[in-house]
């Protein structure tokens, strides 16, 4: 048992550079940011083990740089990772918050919205039948439908109708 805790001290900076690649690893397989944490406290532990620090130093170190990460850092990191500006949102995001024009009657159960020059299935969020030809704001996506709600401002511009006037069945 002395032959082990020998070469612990003698070469723990090895053991930790395991752990470190090792949590690493695992995080590419989880995307969570968790053993990203973790691999930053094997990282650290390493650094103590490589200035001679005791093996219970070591280990010290290693859970509460750890702990730091998971509780200060991680919380930020999934926030921004999360959030980001328009430009970086993609898919379906997108499309909710914007403008859109009702090509038929949209209410509480169907209807139909051009998005951008796509035609979507649409239902109002409030319930109320929303007119042909009224400006509207995709509020959110509910599978392969649309939630939309009148906008504040009136009235539609011949640009946001799009080069077919935005009228139904021509696309």
């Amino acid at each position: 048992m002395q032959e082990l805790y020998d070469w612990l001290v003698a070469y723990g900076w090895v053991l930790w550079l395991v752990l470190f690649l090792g949590f690493a690893a695992i995080e590419t397989l989880t995307l969570d940011l968790f053993f990203a944490m973790l691999s930053v406290g094997a990282l650290a532990a390493m650094l103590a083990a490589v200035l001679s620090a005791p093996l219970f130093l070591q280990v010290v170190v290693f859970c509460v740089v750890a702990l730091l990460m998971i509780v200060l850092v991680r919380p930020a990191a999934l926030k921004h990772l999360k959030t980001g500006t328009k430009e970086q949102r993609s898919n379906i995001e997108r499309l909710i918050g914007e403008a859109a024009i009702t090509l038929e009657p949209v209410g509480s159960r169907t209807g139909t919205v051009k998005i951008g020059g796509d035609t979507w299935t649409a239902r109002s969020g409030d319930g109320s039948l929303l007119p042909a030809g009224e400006q509207v704001a995709v509020t959110r996506i509910e599978g392969a439908t649309a939630v939309v709600e009148p906008l504040r401002s009136g009235g539609i511009d011949s640009e946001d109708r799009g080069s077919d006037g935005g009228r139904p069945g021509r696309h």
